[in-house]
């Protein structure tokens, strides 16, 4: 599973209060597995948790209690390929439609039920009807040939399914979902189970090591300590005091954190944009007015954003994809550069000389405190009167996400593999595109797209890029570095093997 995960949610109900009942681990055993297992890592998470349904870590911005309690059937490379995981072979085949997928003999679920195809299907039956992961699993069927093969078979082609709903969703024991106490103690197969005794809701959750997970080599410590901390100062003080070993910070905490003695690691991987997603105007008329989106995009000096506000820790961009995705246009000039009379003249044209109202939520903590009312600065130059939403809890991002705005701005990793972002954030079902309002130009392109390969697949995916520039679907503003500090004293993280390059995964922490 992996770290942002934001992949595959729509807006969910508030969740009952999170109980520790059902399969728990005592403090005796704890430390008995501690000290055969390794030591302890303490990192931060910056909210708290969604309830334990695997499909759960899809609201979550860090999905580490997901991972260390959930096996997913495979799990996705830096580059996007794919590795073992539950399974250890795999095809994908006929046209990106039938994925197979043979599973590890000899895996158990905590509660001790096999690790089988049967269960494999129970979740993802389940992912079809949650209203968390069903956007993925909409028209596929799910077959088990024998006891240890798993079938999917998808409607229509689709080569990112295998990172969009594999990698990204973990497996629990069947008899565990059938319960359908899914905000109690969870039950997987993963590297690591929930320690009940010494876990608060809310505030700290503590695991201890599986040694009979297939892949425990991989993961030296005998505990883990996931800690909620929402604020990046009471996060930095907490490295700087040893009271944890790794955290995510801000930019603006980059100095203080190197000064502190502690190490950084650098992930490029976000651009954070404005998004959006009433093309059509259905909530707010002038938003489905092309001009009044061009305003909107020519209103942001981007390189005063990045040498200003991140503190020379981003990139200026013009479109979405980084240099280095195959979906990136090279030798693109920005076609919206930063003019306010300009803008001021294509709000006229529109016949919003005055402005309009929208709402916009905001999500702190995740790089955009002090972007943020610089946008609503930049937006009311051209009269457009931001109104500010707060989102907090462990349901934010379901909020984000639950189609009320639709304004949203957001740091969204790239992916090497444009395919992907494209899923998520342009197609009419994506998740991003909170409205999913409908385009027949962007379905023709994705089609012609799904029948594509090499160079005319690149350039499908480049059209399709081009055309949300043209409409000006995004504001885009910045590529941002992403820092995680660790104590170079007790963990080390020698590659981040992320391909959305938000978090160092749960694999990545070694000892030092």
């Amino acid at each position: 599973m992996l770290s942002t995960r934001l992949r595959t949610l729509c807006a969910l109900a508030t969740l009952a209060p999170i109980t520790m009942a059902g399969t728990q681990v005592t403090s005796a055993a704890r430390t008995s597995a501690n000290s055969a297992a390794g030591p302890t890592l303490t990192i931060a998470v910056q909210n708290d948790i969604a309830g334990w349904g695997p499909d759960r870590a899809q609201g979550t911005y860090q999905a580490w209690p997901y991972v260390a309690i959930y096996d997913s059937l495979v799990r996705c490379a830096v580059s996007g390929k794919l590795e073992p995981g539950i399974a250890t072979s795999w095809t994908f085949t006929a046209h990106n439609t039938v994925f197979t997928a043979h599973i590890r003999p000899g895996l158990t679920f905590s509660d001790g039920t096999p690790v089988n195809a049967a269960a494999v299907q129970a979740q993802f039956l389940y992912n079809q009807k949650s209203p968390l992961g069903s956007a993925g699993w909409a028209g596929v069927k799910i077959a088990t040939p024998d006891a240890m093969t798993i079938v999917v078979k998808l409607p229509q082609p689709d080569p990112a399914f295998p990172l969009d709903s594999l990698c990204s969703g973990g497996i629990a024991s069947a008899k565990y979902l059938a319960s359908g106490k899914l905000n109690t103690a969870p039950v997987g197969s993963g590297p690591y189970t929930l320690d009940a005794s010494a876990t608060t809701p809310g505030s700290v959750y503590t695991f201890v090591k599986n040694p009979s997970n297939w892949d425990a080599k991989d993961f030296p410590f005998g505990t883990i300590v996931m800690k909620v901390i929402s604020s990046p100062t009471a996060t930095i003080n907490a490295l700087k005091t040893n009271q944890i070993d790794g955290a995510p910070v801000p930019q603006n905490l980059y100095n203080e954190t190197v000064a502190s003695g502690l190490k950084l690691v650098a992930m490029p991987g976000e651009t954070t944009r404005l998004l959006i997603t009433d093309h059509l105007g259905k909530v707010v008329p002038a938003l489905g007015n092309l001009d009044v989106r061009r305003a909107m995009n020519m209103v942001f000096d981007k390189n005063a954003i990045a040498t200003a506000l991140y503190q020379g820790h981003a990139t200026p961009t013009s479109q979405i994809p980084p240099p280095n995705a195959d979906g990136f246009i090279k030798g693109l000039k920005d076609p919206y550069p930063y003019n306010i009379a300009a803008a001021k003249a294509l709000m006229a044209k529109a016949g919003y000389a005055n402005g309009f109202s929208v709402d916009l939520p905001f999500y702190a903590n995740v790089g955009m405190d002090s972007l943020f009312p610089v946008v609503i600065q930049q937006l009311g130059l051209i009269k457009i009167t931001v109104h500010e939403v707060t989102l907090t809890g462990p349901n934010a991002i379901n909020d984000l996400l639950s189609g009320r705005y639709p304004l949203l701005m957001w740091p969204l990793g790239n992916y090497g593999n444009t395919i992907y972002d494209i899923k998520q954030a342009i197609l009419q079902k994506s998740i991003w595109n909170v409205e999913h309002q409908p385009d027949a130009t962007i379905q023709s392109l994705y089609a012609k797209l799904l029948n594509a390969s090499g160079a005319q697949y690149k350039a499908d995916r480049q059209a399709i890029y081009r055309y949300t520039i043209d409409h000006a679907w995004f504001i885009p503003l910045v590529y941002q570095n992403v820092y995680f500090a660790y104590n170079p004293k007790t963990v080390s993280i020698p590659k981040v093997t992320d391909y959305g390059d938000l978090n160092p995964l749960l694999w990545d922490f070694m000892l030092p």
